[in-house]
């Protein structure tokens, strides 16, 4: 019966430790950072940096540059702003806790561009707008707000040496999808272009005569000639 009673006991304090830790917001929120979960907050109020967001009973601190993925000109249009957020940082110590929004509004950026670049078919055409120009070729910001890459050698049926030659950064630019690989669209300039009508196919058309049809003699080669 004692060993029953000692059993019971260790249990009962065992639950209760458990319950303990548990009851501590600052191992919840670790528990938290551990596991990557995503946070529904609001937006308590604004800070020098960033902003101030409540977990757990916990201030957490939201710099600047984890509230969005772009430049924030007005923090205080955050105020009262409900977001999600994922816990970076926990110093019990230090009472520090860190939130960022940042990586998770990535994850969705790229969700949505796998889910787009999964729509496009090879071969179809599209309009862009030349946004950068590298040695190796031109990335096109295309409608739908993707970027892809025009290899120099699909820019023009010509020869280039280098992009810059027939293209400028803001040139709009229709665009033929040829591969898509790794979530990186390849285009062609070039591909819709006539090659009847490119620089390197322009050449005078020469007719060479057979072998037994050409004079080598001195007088056919000064033929006509006025001395």
């Amino acid at each position: 019966m004692s060993e029953e009673l000692t059993q019971q006991t260790t249990e009962t304090m065992a639950d209760f430790e458990d319950q303990f830790d548990n009851a501590n917001p600052w191992n919840r929120v670790a528990d938290y950072m551990e596991k990557g979960t995503i946070l529904p907050v609001r937006v308590d109020g604004i800070v020098n940096g960033g902003a101030i967001a409540t977990v757990e009973g916990l201030r957490g601190f939201i710099p600047a540059s984890k509230l969005s993925l772009s430049y924030i000109e007005n923090l205080e249009s955050y105020l009262l702003k409900d977001i999600e957020v994922r816990v970076i940082d926990v110093d019990q110590a230090n009472n520090r806790l860190v939130l960022s929004a940042r990586e998770i509004l990535k994850e969705r950026e790229r969700e949505s561009q796998a889910a787009q670049i999964a729509s496009i078919k090879v071969g179809s055409v599209m309009q862009g707008t030349v946004e950068s120009l590298q040695s190796y070729g031109a990335f096109v910001r295309l409608e739908n707000n993707l970027s892809g890459l025009v290899h120099i050698s699909q820019i023009s049926q010509k020869r280039l040496k280098s992009p810059e030659e027939v293209l400028k950064v803001g040139d709009e630019v229709s665009v033929k999808v040829i591969g898509i690989k790794e979530g990186k669209i390849s285009l062609s300039i070039k591909a819709l272009q006539d090659p009847a009508h490119s620089e390197d196919e322009v050449y005078e058309k020469v007719d060479i005569p057979e072998s037994e049809n050409i004079g080598t003699s001195l007088g056919d080669l000064f033929k006509g000639i006025q001395l």
